[in-house]
């Protein structure tokens, strides 16, 4: 089995498509071969050595944390899944020609390989931080930095849900946003300014996708500072704040992220690169200029 790997921490060039180790389910667990996997902020800032904790012990150290494909082995405990199923989710490592996911649900069948990939850590993210900020009908949100693979994701699921946002990016991505049923309003220096402009009565909650935004601005636009929810500034709880992390079950999330895939009301712009090409898709994802999402094809 061949996987994306590198050696030392460094740049996108460290990394190489070379012979590993091959995984097989374990208990609650399926192992698919992998038809597409996406690349999340957290791949590039591991490769980097900028997760202490969280990254590699030791080398060679293997990336991606979701992927879509076909099951082929089922691990004891999974049940309603069989070998010839088609499914995505969340596991680690994802970027290889087989990977083990811990967190699954059938890929809809209209839903291409590449934008079911791109759901996975984008779609659980988004699920886990709105409803933490208890987003649904009648709830207006910003969502700060929207153009991305999280923010976008987190838009469509917002309205899906019935509620206003308001979506920060810069201009050249006011049309998109506009199409996923946001109020886009510039990035940047001012923001807070402007989304007050377009939200007279205030706002409910702030997703802070991007962490650029200074805390004190977010937390300003509510009436409590705990209905600010980052996934970026891990300085958010010294401003009263609050930071989300992934882990544990995400099957809920995902359901709810596969039935707006599967009804159209969700949709995930992708750029797919072969597997071979990985270096050129972290060169563009460390770069932080991506709309959508970058994704791996084996």
């Amino acid at each position: 089995m061949r996987a994306i790997q590198f050696n030392q921490y460094g740049g996108p060039e460290v990394l190489e498509w070379a012979e590993a180790p091959e995984p097989h389910a374990t208990a609650n667990t399926v192992r698919i071969s992998v038809r597409a996997a996406s690349l999340n902020a957290i791949d590039w800032k591991i490769r980097r050595g900028l997760m202490r904790g969280q990254g590699p012990d030791t080398f060679p150290a293997f990336l991606g944390f979701d992927a879509a494909g076909v099951v082929n082995e089922v691990g004891q405990g999974v049940t309603g899944f069989e070998v010839g199923d088609e499914v995505f989710g969340l596991g680690h490592p994802t970027h290889a020609e087989y990977a083990v996911l811990k967190s699954f649900v059938n890929k809809p069948a209209e839903v291409s390989w590449s934008e079911a990939a791109a759901a996975g850590v984008a779609g659980e993210t988004s699920v886990r931080a709105l409803n933490l900020l208890g987003v649904t009908r009648g709830t207006t949100v910003v969502i700060d930095g929207a153009a991305g693979g999280v923010g976008a994701v987190a838009v469509q699921v917002a309205v899906a849900r019935g509620a206003t946002v308001i979506a920060t990016a810069s201009e050249r991505n006011h049309e998109y946003l506009a199409s996923l049923g946001a109020t886009p309003v510039q990035y940047g220096d001012g923001v807070t300014d402007r989304i007050r402009q377009v939200a007279p009565g205030g706002v409910d909650a702030v997703l802070d996708v991007v962490g650029k935004t200074p805390m004190e601005e977010l937390v300003s636009l509510v009436a409590d500072p705990q209905q600010v929810v980052s996934i970026a500034n891990f300085s958010a709880p010294e401003h009263g704040a609050r930071v989300t992390g992934g882990g544990g079950d995400a099957t809920a999330a995902l359901r709810e992220i596969a039935d707006l895939l599967a009804d159209g009301r969700l949709k995930i712009e992708v750029a797919s690169y072969p597997m071979q090409e990985a270096t050129e898709a972290h060169r563009l994802l460390e770069q932080g200029h991506v709309r959508g999402k970058l994704v791996l094809i084996p």
